[in-house]
């Protein structure tokens, strides 16, 4: 990672309907809750992968939130408030608001490098402050469409 040039854009994202489906448990299960979002994409075709953007929120950091506290949303962008259903997906919203971004490509195993990078690195020097939002991930791409080390992830820093 430390040979890569990291470059860091400052946007403005825009108020984001989702629906969610939350993962409580170990972050080696997380997976399995993704692979139940999908089904209900699938099923019912209120937030169809080609069409729509994918996301994902960690509550926390794997490597030290206890497993049973760590929390991960399964997300996907919709354009209408979804139905309760069996899956447990429900209705939410990435808020608008000003966020550092940075592009991570390659395996998602290594997306906490880059994470740390923003805010151990750019932060510091950028003269902005953390707003009170987690970070989140943007998938641009899947392991079953292109090679791990061509996954591309958008990493978003919500800012003051």
């Amino acid at each position: 990672m430390s040979d890569l040039v990291m470059t860091v854009n400052v946007v403005e994202f825009p108020e984001t309907q989702i629906a969610y489906l939350s993962h409580i448990g170990s972050p080696d299960r997380v997976l399995d809750t993704a692979r139940e979002f999908i089904e209900w994409r699938k099923e019912t075709g209120l937030s169809p992968v080609k069409s729509s953007r994918t996301f994902g929120i960690p509550y926390g950091d794997p490597a030290t939130v206890p497993p049973e506290k760590f929390r991960w949303d399964v997300c996907g962008s919709v354009q209408q408030e979804i139905p309760s259903n069996r899956y447990g997906v429900t209705n939410g919203v990435i808020p608008a608001g000003k966020c550092a971004v940075l592009r991570h490509k390659g395996s998602h195993n290594e997306l906490s490098q880059s994470v740390w990078f923003l805010i151990k690195n750019w932060l510091p020097n950028s003269g902005e402050v953390m707003r009170d939002h987690p970070v989140y991930f943007e998938y641009l791409n899947f392991i079953f469409e292109v090679d791990e080390s061509e996954l591309l992830t958008d990493i978003y820093l919500p800012l003051q």
